[in-house]
C-alpha cells in the first residue's frame, strides 16, 4: 500500500506552521558565520534555499546554486546532539540552609523541539545516543527529558557529500526509521515538491492538517532514483570487514606514531561527531559559600586532563589519545552498545584542521595488518 504524500514545496511553510500551533520550538538549518548550522527557525523562508556546500578534508565552502532547493547541502558541522546533550548545563544549584543545606534542581524550562532537516546518518547518530544515555539501564535525564518531545522531519539525501561515506556504515542515505516524516526533495520538469513518509502516528496526524495528495508512483519512483544515485557517488567508503579484530590487533602497532605526529589533539572531531558523549563536570561556589552549582559540560578524550587522575595520567601521549578515539569509536564501541559508533557523516574528515581522514587511517591500519 502505497503512503507516500505529494508536498508542494509551496506548502512547505504550512508544515512549519502546523509544528508551531502544536507548540514546538523549530530548529533548522540556516546559514551563519560562512556554514550551515542548526538554530531556531520561525518559517521555511530561513533555509539555505539554493545553497549547497563543497565539503574535503580539512575544507568547507559554501556554494550558490542556480536551483531553489532548501537541503541540497550535506552535513552541518552542527550536530542535533547540542539540544539533546547540550555543551554546557547546570544541574543542580546548593543553598546554604544554616547548618543544612538544599539542593534544587536545574529549573530551566525545556522546550518540545521540532527538528527539521534531519540527515539519515544524524538520525542513526540519535539512536547511537539513545543508547548512550536513555538505555533502560542507565538513564541521563537531561537527555531523555528532552529526547521525549522532540518531533524529526527526516529529509533523504538527493547529493553525496566530499567526505561521506554513510552506505560503507549502513546510515543513509535513505532515512529507514526514527522519524516523524521523512523528506525527499524533488526538482524537475514537473516541478518543486517533495515526497513525504510519515513515520509515527504524530506524523501522520500532522500531515492530516497539510494540503498534499497521494503520490503517483511515478513521482516515488524519481524520488528513489535520486537517492539510489547518492548511494552510488559517496565522497568516501571505509570497510568494515572484520574491523574490531582489525583495531584490537593494532594496538602496539607504529601506525600510531605516525598520526600521532599529525595530530593536534584539537578536539575538533570529538566536538563535530554527532556519537561522541565525553564530558567533565564543575563545581563552583560564590564567594560567601552559601551557594553552589554543579555544571556539565564536554570534554574529549583528546585533552590531556581528561585522563589525568590522581596519581597521575593514564593516557598522556596525543598517540594513546587517537589509538583511543579511533579504537573506541570503530570497535570497543561495538562492545558498549551494540554498534559502532561512527554513522559515516564525515564531520570529522570536514573539521580536522590537518585533514587526517578516517577512512584513509583505516586503510593504512589494513595494509599494515
Amino acid at each position: 500500500m502505497n503512503n507516500s504524500l505529494k508536498l508542494e514545496s509551496h506548502h512547505l511553510n504550512t508544515l512549519f506552521n502546523s509544528l508551531k500551533r502544536d507548540n514546538y520550538t523549530l530548529i533548522a538549518p540556516i546559514i551563519s558565520n560562512g556554514s550551515i548550522i542548526y538554530e531556531q527557525v520561525n518559517s521555511a523562508e530561513e533555509l539555505p534555499r539554493g545553497w549547497t556546500d563543497e565539503q574535503e578534508a580539512a575544507t568547507y565552502r559554501l556554494k550558490k546554486q542556480n536551483d531553489n532547493a532548501y537541503f541540497s547541502y550535506n552535513v552541518s558541522p552542527y550536530s542535533w546532539k547540542k539540544f539533546l546533550f547540550p555543551p554546557h548545563i547546570r544541574l543542580f544549584t546548593v543553598e546554604s540552609k544554616g547548618k543544612s543545606f538544599k539542593i534544587n534542581s536545574s529549573d530551566a524550562p525545556i522546550p518540545a523541539y521540532a527538528f527539521i532537516g534531519v540527515r539519515p546518518c544524524e538520525l542513526n547518530a540519535i539512536k547511537i545516543q539513545d543508547k548512550v544515555f536513555n538505555n533502560g539501564q542507565y538513564t541521563d535525564t537531561v537527555y531523555k527529558t528532552r529526547r521525549e518531545k522532540v518531533f524529526i522531519v527526516a529529509v533523504n539525501c538527493t547529493q553525496a557529500g566530499g567526505t561521506c561515506f554513510c552506505v560503507s556504515m549502513n546510515t543513509g542515505p535513505k532515512a529507514k526509521g526514527g522519524f516523524d516524516i521523512a523528506l525527499t526533495e524533488v526538482i524537475n520538469e514537473d516541478g518543486h515538491f517533495f515526497i513525504a513518509d510519515p513515520g509515527s502516528e504524530k506524523g501522520t496526524k500532522l500531515m492530516e492538517d497539510i494540503p498534499c495528495s497521494t503520490a503517483r508512483q511515478s513521482e516515488i519512483e524519481t524520488a528513489e532514483r535520486l537517492v539510489q544515485t547518492t548511494a552510488q557517488n559517496m565522497g568516501r567508503s571505509l570497510d568494515t570487514n572484520d574491523i574490531k579484530k582489525l583495531l584490537f590487533a593494532s594496538l602496539d602497532s607504529p601506525y600510531w606514531n605516525d598520526v600521532a605526529s599529525r595530530c593536534l589533539t584539537c578536539a575538533n572531531c570529538t566536538l563535530v561527531c554527532p556519537t561522541c558523549f565525553c564530558s567533565t563536570v564543575e563545581d563552583i561556589t560564590d564567594i560567601s559559600g552559601e551557594h553552589a552549582e554543579r555544571w556539565r559540560r564536554w570534554d574529549s578524550c583528546f585533552t590531556m586532563d581528561f585522563a589525568r587522575v590522581f596519581g597521575g595520567n593514564f593516557r598522556p601521549s596525543s598517540k594513546g589519545r587517537y589509538r583511543q578515539w579511533l579504537t573506541h569509536k570503530l570497535a570497543s564501541w561495538i562492545d558498549q552498545f551494540g554498534t559502532s559508533g561512527c554513522v559515516g557523516c564525515g564531520r570529522c574528515i570536514t573539521w580536522c584542521p590537518v585533514g587526517i581522514d578516517i577512512t584513509e587511517e583505516v586503510k593504512r591500519l589494513k595494509n599494515e595488518y
